[in-house]
Order: structure tokens, then sequence, then C-alpha cells
């Protein structure tokens, strides 16, 4: 299995063309330059009225099929 870390911010509106099905997939760059199509529908968990945003983790299979997708939460800023 291998993992692939990326960032992603997706207005609303943006997302919405993916949602009517305007555009079927999402294309991201993962954190070490690889280029990656995600399916628009395994995003749809992480809408929110601002749309898509966030750090998130995708694992796929040997074969390179999805076997999760998963949002990180940001780091937290505290102060000592």
């Amino acid at each position: 299995m291998q993992r692939f870390y990326f960032s992603l911010s997706i207005s609303a509106p943006e997302y919405l063309k993916y949602y009517q099905g305007a555009a079927g997939r999402v294309i991201v760059r993962a954190s070490d330059g690889r280029s990656l199509s995600i399916p628009a529908a395994n995003l749809r968990r992480f809408v929110t009225t601002e749309g898509v945003r966030g750090q998130f983790c995708l694992t796929v299979d040997d074969n390179h099929r999805l076997v999760s997708l998963e949002r990180h939460p940001a780091p937290s800023h505290r102060t000592a």
C-alpha cells in the first residue's frame, strides 16, 4: 500500500460543478510532487458550506485502487 499526502482547497461553488457531474475527477499534487486523480464522489463526505478544505491522506493498494481517504486535522497552534 502507498500513502499520499496533499492539501486541498475547493470553494463550495467550484465543488458544485463536480457534484453536478460537470467534472468527475479532482487532480491534486501530492507532497512528493506526484499528480493524483481522485474521483470527486470520494470527496463528498468532506464538503462543508465553505467547500472542501484541508490536509488529506490518500491510501491506495498495490493496484493503485483507493483504500481510504482521510482528512487530517489542522495542526493546533498553542501558545505557552
